[in-house]
């Protein structure tokens, strides 16, 4: 008898956490008046990464404002960061992608800037982060 009601409790709490797992978070984003620009992510994690690996990621955003979104300029914080640019406005409601590519033959830990410059309403300019390490190159061990 104990192990048939073990057995279910096991079951039935099996299932609750499968159940939750499986549930999606949503969230709602504030609409703003005039154009708007929220980031999936500020900060993009390489983690450790070999030495001349691909170093491009992508900042995802959504324009959450009533107006379309113009990115006038990204700036990276020194060469070896060079981020991309959406040329056509992002209309309210989609979304837009900003490319970054750091430049993984450089050794070491690194924390680097990009810049966005637009016309979010309240943001003019918004500054997102990459971070990792590069490790040595083992051709020169």
């Amino acid at each position: 008898m104990k192990k048939i009601i073990l057995f279910v409790m096991l079951a039935v709490a099996g299932i609750t956490a499968s159940n939750a797992q499986s549930k999606k978070a949503t969230t709602k984003v504030a609409k703003v008046q005039g154009a708007g620009m929220v980031f999936e992510n500020e900060t993009i994690d390489y983690g450790t990464i070999a030495h001349n690996s691909d170093g491009n990621r992508q900042f995802v955003f959504t324009n959450n404002g009533t107006k379309p979104l113009i990115i006038t300029n990204t700036q990276g914080s020194c060469g070896c960061t060079v981020p991309t640019t959406p040329k056509e406005p992002i209309a309210p409601g989609a979304k837009g992608v900003i490319g970054v590519k750091y430049a993984t033959d450089r050794v070491g830990a690194f924390t680097k800037t990009v810049t966005v410059t637009s016309n979010a309403e309240g943001q003019p300019t918004k500054t997102l982060t990459i971070k990792g390490t590069v490790l040595p190159d083992p051709a020169k061990s």
